[in-house]
C-alpha cells in the first residue's frame, strides 16, 4: 500500500512507517512567546463602544480608551508661563511724543496722529486763524421762525431780518414745511467778537419754487427759480386677488389712498360679500411731479371697481375740503347711516314713559336727555332749515330743524342759540350750546325727533338722502369724470 504524506512523498508498507519527507524536514514546535503574541493578535482591543454596550468586548474597549487617555495625560509635557518685562511708564516729552503717534479717541483732545510732538522750535500762536467761509445746513422745525433758524446757525440779527424780508416778499412763510433744509454759507468776519456775515442761502420754499440769497455789493439779493410741476393724476389698476388692500398696495397705491378707496366702495356695497378675486380695482390719486424728479401723492380722486358679474362701480370725489362727497359717475350720491349724537355726553333719560323729575308725575318722555358740561357745543343731526329758534315753555331755549324725508329734530334747554329762524344748516354745524333753561334740573340737552309730525325714538332713525347734480354743476361734474377716465394707467 502506498500513502501520500503531507510533504508529497509516497511511502509503502504499514501506516507506522515514517515517511522520507518528514525525516528530512521536521516541523519545529511553537514557543510560548509566539503563542502569546498570536493570542493577543486575535483580540479586538478597540471595539465600537456604540455597539453591544455592557458586553465583555465593550468593557475591554472602555478599558483600552481609559488607559490611552491616562497615558496621554501622564506623558504630556508641563507648560510653565514665561515671565516678561513691563515697559516703564512714560512721562513728559516722551509721553507727548508717543501719544502723538498713536490713535486715540477724540475725548483725549483730538491731537493724535501727528508724526512728532511739538518741540522747542514750534512757536505758539497768539490767535487761532479762522476759515474764510463756513458751509452749514439748518433744519426748519414745526412752529419755528425763519429768522430764529438763521440766528441759531450763527447769522447776525441784521442779516437774518434782511433775509426774512426778502423771503417773505417771494412766498409766505406758512408754506414752509417742517423739516425743510436750509443751506447757508457764512463769510469772513473782521474779528471774533462779531457774527459772520451771511454770504449765501438756498432752500426749497415750495414744491414748485427754489429761493436763493447771495451777497452782492454788501447787500443780499434774492433769486427765484420756478420749478415746473406736472399735475397729471396717477391711475392704478389691477386684480383684487385674495386681498383688495394687499393687491392695491402691491400695485403701488399709497396706504392712505387704499384706505380711502375701501371706505368709498364700502358706502355702496359690501366689500366682503360683493367683491370677488376676479374683479378689477381702479383708483386715481392726486400726483405732482417736479422737473427736479420729486413726486408728491395726494388724496384719492376716483374709486372704481369692475365686477365680472355686475354693473361697474365708478365713484368720483366732488366738492371742496371737508364737504366733498363721493358721487357716482351719473352725478348722484346717497348718504346712509344712523343719526349721530348731537352733543358729546352721556344719556341720562331715554325715550318712553318716565316719572318727571320736577312735576313728579308719570308722563311720556318724547325725546332723549343727554347730560353734558355747561356750554358744550350742540351740532345739527341732519341737513335742513331752522323752523324755530327761540324760547318756548318748558323747553327753554329751543331750536327746531326740518330735515329731509319728513324728519325734524328739536334741541331744548340750550344756554345760548347760535342760529336764526330760516337759515339753512349742514349736518354737524354748531346750532347752540348746552344749558339748563326751562324745566331742567341741570345742564343737559333734550333731543327730540319727529317723523311726519310724530315723535319717535331718536336712536331708531336711519338717515338716507339722495342728492342729484343738475344744470351747470352736472355739466362740470361730467367734464371732470371724462378727464379722470382719460388718464392712462401706469
Amino acid at each position: 500500500m502506498f500513502l501520500r504524506s503531507d510533504s508529497g512523498l509516497e511511502q509503502a508498507g504499514g501506516t507506522a512507517t515514517v515517511s522520507f519527507g518528514r525525516t528530512l524536514s521536521p516541523i519545529p514546535a511553537a514557543t510560548t512567546l509566539e503563542r502569546v503574541r498570536a493570542g493577543l493578535a486575535k483580540i479586538d482591543w478597540v471595539p465600537d463602544l456604540g455597539a453591544r454596550i455592557g458586553s465583555a468586548d465593550w468593557w475591554r474597549g472602555a478599558l483600552t480608551c481609559t488607559a490611552l487617555c491616562a497615558s496621554a495625560v501622564a506623558l504630556a509635557p508641563r507648560i510653565h508661563p514665561i515671565a516678561g518685562t513691563v515697559a516703564p511708564p512714560l512721562a513728559g516729552a516722551e509721553w507727548d511724543e508717543a501719544r502723538s503717534q498713536s490713535i486715540a479717541p477724540l475725548a483725549f483732545g483730538a491731537n493724535t496722529g501727528h508724526r512728532m510732538a511739538a518741540n522747542d522750535f514750534v512757536a505758539p500762536l497768539t490767535e487761532t486763524p479762522e476759515r474764510p467761509s463756513i458751509d452749514l445746513s439748518a433744519s426748519y422745525g414745526a412752529g419755528d421762525s425763519f429768522a430764529a433758524v438763521l440766528r441759531r446757525a450763527g447769522v447776525s440779527e441784521r442779516d437774518s431780518d434782511a433775509a426774512m424780508r426778502l423771503v417773505t416778499s417771494a412766498t409766505s412763510l406758512d408754506d414752509l414745511k417742517p423739516g425743510t433744509q436750509i443751506d447757508l454759507t457764512l463769510g469772513r468776519r473782521a474779528d471774533k467778537t462779531v457774527a459772520r456775515p451771511l454770504d449765501q442761502l438756498s432752500f426749497r420754499a415750495r414744491f414748485d419754487l427754489q429761493l436763493s440769497l447771495k451777497r452782492v455789493g454788501g447787500a443780499l439779493a434774492l433769486t427765484r427759480q420756478v420749478i415746473a410741476v406736472d399735475h397729471t393724476p396717477l391711475r392704478i389698476q389691477g386684480l383684487v386677488g385674495s386681498s383688495l388692500y394687499r393687491s392695491a398696495r402691491a400695485a403701488g397705491a399709497p396706504a392712505k389712498a387704499v384706505e380711502s378707496y375701501i371706505r368709498a366702495i364700502a358706502s355702496r356695497l359690501s366689500v366682503g360679500r360683493d367683491v370677488h378675486s376676479a374683479d378689477r380695482f381702479d383708483l386715481i390719486v392726486e400726483q405732482a411731479r417736479a422737473a427736479t424728479g420729486e413726486v408728491q401723492l395726494g388724496g384719492l380722486l376716483f374709486a372704481g371697481l369692475m365686477r365680472g358679474g355686475g354693473k361697474p362701480l365708478q365713484l368720483v370725489k366732488w366738492g371742496d375740503g371737508d364737504r366733498a362727497q363721493w358721487f357716482e359717475s351719473s352725478g348722484q350720491t346717497e348718504r346712509r347711516g344712523a343719526m349721530g349724537m348731537p352733543v358729546s355726553g352721556h344719556i341720562t333719560s331715554t325715550f318712553g314713559l318716565r316719572m318727571h323729575p320736577i312735576l313728579g308725575i308719570l308722563r311720556m318722555h318724547k325725546g332723549m336727555d343727554i347730560g353734558a358740561p355747561w356750554g358744550s357745543p350742540i351740532h345739527a343731526a341732519t341737513d335742513g332749515v331752522i323752523q324755530f329758534a327761540g324760547r318756548t315753555g318748558g323747553y327753554g331755549n329751543f331750536v327746531k330743524l326740518a330735515g329731509p324725508g319728513g324728519i325734524a329734530t328739536g334741541y331744548g334747554h340750550m344756554s345760548r342759540i347760535a342760529v336764526r329762524t330760516g337759515t339753512r344748516v349742514s349736518r354737524g354745524q354748531v346750532i347752540g350750546y348746552v344749558g339748563s333753561t326751562g324745566l331742567s334740573t341741570g345742564p343737559h340737552l333734550h333731543w327730540e325727533v319727529w317723523r311726519n309730525g310724530v315723535s319717535v325714538n331718536p336712536r331708531t332713525i336711519s338717515m338716507s338722502s339722495v342728492v342729484q347734480l343738475s344744470g351747470e354743476a352736472l355739466r362740470t361734474f361730467r367734464a371732470r369724470v371724462g378727464s379722470l377716465l382719460s388718464v392712462k394707467p401706469r
